[in-house]
């Protein structure tokens, strides 16, 4: 089940979090951030009307995401950043999928442009490639060796999905970067 996160899901979404800060690749984040600090992502990105999703097997917590503005600058508002994360345990039964498919169908209804998917380590993110790929990503660019962590360098894959034709015309008027959706 996918649904809208709330703030009585922030202690499993900061556990996750946390856990991929310390062992994983996916962030570069180095010290997992508190709950208050997740408390004060989560509601950033809901007072710019953005989705954070929450995904629940049999009614126990199995991942999250969410779209953040993928760069402050105005004519960067039609375009959201997508960021999933999947308990170990529940990875490998559809819920990234089903995560991404409801993040896409909610940038769809707000009338934004384009999810940016920033993939990090090739060396162990080929399943998250082939999710985003999978979905209609396609591969954007690759940074290279732009991050530091567990002593390698790392790097950043951007695959980009398109919600709208190819040159049309803003639907809506976008993220306000300053508050809620423009």
């Amino acid at each position: 089940m996918i649904r809208d996160a709330t703030l009585a899901d922030l202690p499993a979404i900061a556990a996750l979090y946390g856990r991929e800060v310390l062992s994983g690749t996916a962030t570069f984040e180095m010290d997992p951030p508190s709950l208050a600090e997740m408390t004060a992502r989560f509601e950033a990105v809901r007072a710019k009307g953005l989705p954070w999703l929450t995904a629940e097997i049999d009614g126990a917590f199995a991942g999250y995401s969410y779209a953040s503005p993928f760069r402050p600058r105005p004519a960067y508002r039609y375009a959201v950043e997508g960021s999933i994360y999947v308990e170990e345990t529940a990875r490998g039964h559809g819920v990234g999928r089903a995560l991404l498919s409801a993040l896409i169908d909610r940038a769809r209804e707000l009338g934004l442009r384009h999810i940016i998917g920033a993939i990090s380590d090739s060396a162990t993110s080929q399943a998250s490639i082939a999710l985003h790929q999978g979905l209609g990503f396609g591969r954007a660019g690759t940074y290279h060796q732009v991050g530091w962590k567990f002593d390698r360098w790392i790097d950043v894959h951007l695959m980009q999905f398109d919600l709208g034709p190819a040159g049309a015309p803003p639907t809506a008027p976008g993220i306000d970067l300053t508050g809620g959706l423009a």
